[in-house]
């Protein structure tokens, strides 16, 4: 099955890149999707449940402005609490281990939609010209519905930390 197109919905240095997939709603719930860990095990939705959930997709964990943004996010986690932070990209699961043992990252989970990219397409963020996740921020609540979701529309910018954490903590 094709998926839907979405041509100039996010830009990359100002270069308009087309999205595949239908996009997550606030309110609904999430699509399911299978990852892959560190280890090469699956993360899936269900998995998730219970605690509130801050999903970081990001295009490649090994540029600046993904490197930083999970720093953030790790140095956030833990005045969190019971809220878990995933970072998602298409980063081969030993690239991401890799980046977090040099990065001491310890408080975020890495994981990778390299396998068969049924994440990107099930949440509308794989961009079709580079094969690449797009920049967003999705917090899902403790049932697994999308309670915020921040598509950033020029990729090589960050996530508006404050409303992603702010939501977050609302669901706690």
């Amino acid at each position: 099955m094709a998926l839907a197109e979405h041509a100039g919905a996010v830009t990359v240095k100002g270069n308009p890149k087309t999205l595949l997939g239908e996009q997550v709603q606030v309110g609904k719930p999430a699509p399911d999707f299978t990852l892959r860990k560190q280890d090469l095990s699956e993360l899936k939705l269900a998995d998730l449940k219970g605690k509130v959930t801050i999903l970081a997709t990001v295009p490649s964990i090994d540029t600046p402005v993904c490197d930083v943004e999970t720093r953030r996010f790790n140095t956030e986690a833990t005045a969190l609490g019971d809220i878990q932070v995933v970072t998602v990209s298409v980063d081969l699961p030993m690239a991401q281990k890799r980046w977090c043992a040099a990065a001491g990252i310890d408080k975020v989970t890495l994981a990778s939609d390299y396998y068969d990219h049924n994440f990107g397409a099930a949440y509308g963020l794989r961009i079709k010209e580079l094969g690449l996740l797009a920049r967003s921020i999705i917090v899902l609540d403790k049932q697994g519905v999308v309670r915020h979701y921040e598509l950033v529309k020029e990729v090589a910018t960050e996530p508006d930390y404050a409303a992603a954490i702010a939501a977050a903590k609302s669901l706690l």
